[in-house]
């Protein structure tokens, strides 16, 4: 067990789960030709936030049916606006494994008060979903962010031939994992996840048959103007097309053009799932060779390659919360490690993020120190 400070130390210390590392390649002269001072609505802008979704569409793969979207208020407000527009013409099947998932249950029963079934897992698990009624709409969060869990590659538990439709949120599997279009009909990310972009800014991608939901159903709840897509029954094209809602930042545009063109310089979607992978990879190994740590997900088909999550197992330690707050503590004043805590309302341990955007180099080297950071909290006891 390492007792002394490890001699090498991460590059970049960036882990933190959102906002995410900036692409190894990044500088702010990166952003010198950002249309800046402009309307996004010249001809300078609509262009820029054109070529994001059809850059989006191009390395995730998305069908040419499919439309996408930039919204406000980053995956969140992506989310809520699925929700808001599609639900309540059927009965909903809700999935919570992790806080955020636990977040669209609580909108869903009591903001929206619509009739749902409720399925929930404990972190580290997921819910089986081979059980769930796919005649009804289904909302499930593919990577749990704050717990660890993903739904197994290739999501083949998801019916093909429903007929209600699946609510995605996807904001920390987008880049990193190769997304089932054909079994997603409203999924939502962030830039400010695997890509490692700035804030506040959300997408989603409509299937053709979230598309005919708007335009044949109309919730009976009010909608905000920041949420509608559809006006008149019809779809409001515009969105779609680079015409946002309200004004975008033409700053965070840039980046995440910027971040664009980076992930294809990496082989796009293929490589960015590799980097996740080999990053994994490098905590994969470090857990299977100690005794007092592990992660989080038990079962290694639904173990996240981005946010990975991992408890202390040693019998040892007195306060498990107290513990791994002491550990991510050192990591930061060592300035080894940023923001790697687990999430507020996690089991305690720590979060490493391992998107595409860290380089592996960086994790192999933060593993020494984290048995160091243990022996030193245990030590202290």
């Amino acid at each position: 067990m390492t007792t002394t400070k490890p001699a090498m130390r991460p590059a970049n210390p960036h882990f933190s789960s959102g906002p995410c590392a900036k692409p190894p390649t990044f500088s702010l002269d990166k952003l010198a030709h950002a249309a800046l001072g402009r309307s996004h609505r010249a001809a300078i802008g609509k262009d820029k936030l054109k070529a994001a979704i059809e850059t989006t569409r191009e390395i995730l793969g998305i069908p040419r049916g499919y439309r996408i979207g930039i919204v406000p208020a980053s995956d969140t407000g992506a989310f809520e606006m699925a929700m808001w527009n599609l639900l309540g013409e059927r009965p909903v099947e809700m999935l919570a494994w992790e806080s955020f998932g636990a977040g669209w249950v609580t909108d869903a029963i009591k903001q929206l008060k619509i009739d749902a079934t409720v399925h929930k897992a404990e972190y580290g698990d997921i819910v089986d979903m081979t059980t769930l009624d796919y005649d009804k709409d289904v909302c499930f969060t593919w990577n749990g962010t704050t717990s660890g869990v993903r739904v197994p590659a290739g999501g083949h538990s998801i019916d093909l031939n429903r007929s209600g439709l699946t609510l995605c949120d996807a904001t920390s599997a987008a880049f990193a994992m190769d997304l089932p279009w054909d079994r997603l009909d409203a999924t939502t990310f962030s830039w400010q996840k695997v890509l490692g972009g700035e804030a506040a800014h959300g997408m989603i991608v409509l299937s053709p048959r979230a598309v005919e939901r708007l335009e044949t159903y109309s919730p009976t709840w009010p909608l905000p103007k920041i949420f509608r897509l559809t006006k008149g029954g019809k779809l409001i094209d515009g969105i779609f097309e680079g015409e946002t809602i309200n004004t975008p930042s033409m700053l965070a545009v840039e980046d995440y053009l910027f971040a664009l063109d980076w992930a294809k310089s990496v082989g796009g979607l293929t490589g960015l799932s590799a980097r996740a992978r080999a990053n994994f990879g490098e905590i994969e190994s470090f857990v299977a060779s100690r005794n007092w740590i592990d992660f989080l997900a038990s079962d290694l088909a639904t173990r996240s390659t981005t946010s990975v999550c991992l408890k202390f197992t040693d019998p040892k330690i007195a306060d498990p919360v107290k513990f791994a707050k002491g550990v991510a503590e050192r990591l930061e004043t060592e300035g080894v490690a940023y923001d790697i805590g687990s999430y507020r309302d996690a089991p305690p341990g720590l979060r490493i993020w391992c998107g595409g955007t860290v380089e592996r180099a960086n994790v192999a080297a933060l593993m020494p120190w984290i048995e160091w950071a243990y022996a030193a909290e245990l030590s202290q006891q």
